[in-house]
């Protein structure tokens, strides 16, 4: 498990255990109810008690994995291509 959704998930069990807001739990902590709220909201998507759509931080991982491989994949195409059009332009010759 990543350590921050170990962390975020021990911060939501003490929102829901404690009966107080978000935003007093945070005060508490002295941290800002912003962080908080998304860390809560995540860990709830992590648990499968998100809002529809939402993606679990597994899922957002994967994701950023992919955009990742897909930037680099297309930087690839543009050099192949390049090279095909070099290569096409030398055989002419």
């Amino acid at each position: 498990m990543h350590c921050q959704s170990v962390h975020t998930t021990g911060v939501a069990s003490l929102v829901d255990s404690s009966g107080k807001t978000v935003t007093a739990v945070a005060r508490e902590l002295g941290i800002s109810s912003k962080s908080l709220r998304g860390w809560y909201r995540q860990s709830k998507a992590d648990q499968g008690e998100g809002c529809p759509g939402e993606l679990t931080t597994q899922e957002r991982e994967e994701l950023r994995r992919l955009r990742r491989q897909n930037a680099e994949q297309a930087k690839t195409i543009e050099v192949l291509r390049k090279a095909a059009v070099f290569f096409a332009k030398e055989s002419d010759r």
